[in-house]
C-alpha cells in the first residue's frame, strides 16, 4: 500500500512461501511469484545479507526491550526509513542508497484498491460437495448446492468471520454461502408405507 505493487516477489523454497494461499494472494494482485533454485545459496546471497544487517537492528532493539510485537514493528519501520534505505550500499551502482535507486526507477508505480487488496490476503482452501450439496468445514456445514454434487470447490474466507464463505468453481461466479443450522427437528415426519406398519 505505500510502496505500490511489486512486480514480482522472490522466495526460498520454504513451505511457508511454497502455499496454495501464496499463489492466489499474488495472481489476485498481479504479481510474478519466483523461487531460488534448491540447493544454490549464491541465489540468495543478497537476501542473506540483509538478514545480517536486521539481525545489527535487533540487538540495538534488544537494548529498550519492547514489550509487544507493535512496538517491535514501529521500531523496525523507523530503522528501516532512517537508517538501511538511507544508507549507501556497495551492490547498488554509483554507491546509491536503496531508496535513491527506488525513486530513480523510470517505472510508475502501480497501487491496488483496498478492497482487491483485502481480497488477496483472504485464507482458501479446498473441499468436496457431499451426496447432500454440503460441505463440511471447521465442524461446520455449508449448504453449497445439489448441483456441485461429487465436485471440489475453493472455500475463500476470513479466519476471523466463517458466518459466511465464499465458494468459487470454475465456469461459475463466485457465491456465498451461509452456516447451515440443523434444528433438533428439520421437518415433519412423513407417513410409513402401508407395507410397512404393523
Amino acid at each position: 500500500m505505500k510502496q505500490g505493487v511489486p512486480e514480482a516477489v522472490y522466495f526460498d523454497n520454504g513451505k511457508q512461501f511454497r502455499n496454495r494461499w501464496m499463489k492466489r494472494t499474488c495472481s489476485t494482485l498481479g504479481i510474478r511469484l519466483l523461487y531460488a533454485r534448491p540447493y544454490s545459496p549464491e541465489s540468495k546471497g543478497k537476501v542473506e545479507r540483509f538478514n545480517q544487517t536486521v539481525d545489527g537492528f535487533l540487538a540495538e532493539a534488544a537494548l529498550e526491550k519492547p514489550k509487544d510485537l507493535n512496538r517491535l514493528n514501529d521500531l523496525f519501520q523507523v530503522w528501516l526509513e532512517e537508517c538501511y534505505q538511507l544508507k549507501t550500499h556497495a551492490g547498488l551502482e554509483d554507491g546509491k542508497s536503496p531508496l535513491e535507486a527506488f525513486r530513480g526507477d523510470a517505472k510508475p508505480l502501480r497501487f491496488a484498491d483496498m478492497r482487491l487488496i483485502a481480497d488477496a490476503f483472504l485464507h482458501a482452501e479446498t473441499r468436496k460437495v457431499d451426496k447432500s450439496g454440503c460441505i463440511s468445514f471447521q465442524d461446520q456445514k455449508y449448504e453449497v448446492g445439489l448441483a456441485f454434487i461429487g465436485c471440489k470447490v475453493d472455500v475463500v474466507y476470513n479466519p476471523a468471520d466463517l458466518e459466511e464463505l465464499r465458494i468459487e468453481y470454475e465456469g461459475h461466479e463466485p457465491f456465498m454461502v451461509r452456516k447451515l443450522i440443523i434444528g433438533e427437528r428439520a421437518g415433519q415426519r412423513t407417513d410409513l408405507p402401508e407395507t410397512l406398519l404393523p
